[in-house]
């Protein structure tokens, strides 16, 4: 598997750009299945993601972050919006020109269990793409699979394993080895490490960084987990219900965080110094509203402790350069 250039500089031209994305469930009821509202899964992003870049997407589960990927990939056809990755926009394309553009576009799932057919050997499913898209021959694509497995860490007499054989720890490899063997550009990491032992999601992460590294991959990295973040991404984007509430470099997030659930999320994450026990916190009271039915203005102001009456009127737009929040009293201070 040839190595990409990683001597060349990141150009400014984004690798992906995200517009107006929305992806929106339909809720049908009654005989004839009419349609009565929608569940706002994904509603109106906007981001980019630069060439060897990762951006991680966190928030808590239902804020529409795994939505997000599998839109973004086509798993999910978009309501509406734009996906704009190497020129091409996604949201229109079909058919062959599809497949052609996926070539470099692949997708790491949170279950690599449920993501890997049971019936085939692990060398079947690692060789299934290329021959899919006539990449290469059977010989060839035995010896591309030989060499991925290496490169992920397991060794070719795994091959002619079924996927029960394997812990967890190595079926996500096989599912990492799955994603790369196409030789992708972007690759959408859907909670690669949450199913997974502590221990074992350190090494996944080395891998993901020393593979991104080697072959100067663009990540999507999707997570709830902050320490996984802040460990392996270059940019932060906050989600919750639906949207972007704040976008920002991974150190400016974490130093100074501005939006009061960004804040609330890193008061969750545990730190070691036992001294930093008694600093302020923002703990979030209650559930997240249903996205079926958002609530109006600010869709955090049902849980945010500074919320005022304009937050419960008039829903704030993300603002910013370097560090953007949708917030109309975005935070002053830092953390420690």
């Amino acid at each position: 598997m040839a190595e990409k250039n990683i001597i060349e500089k990141q150009t400014d031209k984004p690798l992906i750009e995200i517009k107006q994305l929305k992806k929106y469930y339909p809720i049908k009821k009654g005989i004839i299945s009419r349609t009565v509202s929608h569940v706002k899964a994904v509603d109106g992003l906007n981001f980019a993601i630069n060439p060897g870049e990762t951006l991680a997407l966190v928030g808590e589960s239902g804020c529409g972050k795994s939505s997000t990927g599998r839109t973004i990939v086509k798993l999910e056809e978009p309501t509406e919006g734009q996906i704009i990755f190497q020129g091409n926009d996604l949201s229109t394309l079909k058919g062959n020109d599809l497949r052609k553009v996926r070539l470099n576009l692949q997708i790491i799932f949170q279950d690599p269990y449920s993501s890997l057919n049971p019936r085939k050997r692990v060398g079947d499913l690692l060789a299934e793409p290329l021959l899919a898209h006539k990449l290469a021959g059977k010989e060839e694509a035995n010896k591309k699979v030989e060499e991925i497995l290496e490169i992920v860490g397991l060794t070719k007499l795994h091959k002619n394993r079924y996927p029960h054989e394997f812990s967890g720890g190595q079926r996500q490899r096989i599912g990492i080895a799955r994603a790369l063997i196409l030789e992708p550009d972007l690759i959408v990491c859907d909670e690669p490490v949450s199913a997974l032992d502590v221990s074992i999601q350190a090494q996944i992460l080395n891998l993901l960084k020393d593979l991104q590294k080697k072959f100067r991959l663009t990540y999507l990295f999707i997570a709830h987990g902050l320490g996984a973040v802040k460990y392996i991404s270059d940019r932060i984007a906050v989600m919750y219900l639906g949207k972007i509430v704040e976008i920002g470099k991974t150190e400016d997030i974490f130093k100074h965080p501005k939006h009061p659930y960004t804040q609330a999320l890193l008061n969750a994450y545990p730190i070691p110094n036992p001294h930093l026990r008694d600093r302020e916190r923002i703990v979030l009271e209650g559930d997240v509203p249903s996205p079926a039915n958002p609530p109006k203005g600010c869709s955090f102001h049902t849980r945010c402790p500074i919320a005022k009456d304009i937050c419960r009127q008039q829903t704030p737009k993300l603002l910013g350069s370097d560090q953007s929040v949708a917030c109309h009293f975005p935070l002053q201070g830092g953390v420690n």
